[in-house]
């Protein structure tokens, strides 16, 4: 396994954990439909909630958040519209971002909600 797919697992890791401790249930983790893949998908009462998680080391090139463009965000709207649809979800839904810093060994963690759409 590569350091990146390591360290992605890791970033996915440390955000479910933190979404679980903030009162959220984990859905799916990792799910795919065509282009799309979408790394967590929550809910919390009548909320689906969609989450790309970015982790970085470095703030050389921007932080975490930065890396998730237009059409990474297209790509998981379209994945999310496929879910919404397959499992017939009538309630809320919105796109979130888990940003993970991990500098000098500490980890940040910040969760932007309504990131996109």
């Amino acid at each position: 396994m590569s350091d990146k797919i390591k360290k992605g697992k890791e970033g996915e890791a440390l955000a479910a954990d933190f979404l679980i401790e903030k009162g959220f249930e984990i859905i799916a983790r990792n799910y795919r439909n065509k282009r799309s893949e979408i790394d967590l998908i929550i809910k919390k009462s009548n909320w689906l909630i969609f989450v790309e998680v970015k982790m970085r080391s470095s703030d050389a090139y921007g932080y975490p958040e930065d890396f998730v463009d237009y059409k990474k965000a297209k790509n998981i709207i379209d994945g999310a519209e496929q879910y919404t649809y397959d499992q017939n979800w009538q309630g809320n839904v919105r796109y979130d971002i888990i940003s993970i810093r991990d500098q000098y060994g500490k980890k940040e963690i910040l969760h932007i909600e309504d990131a996109f759409y």
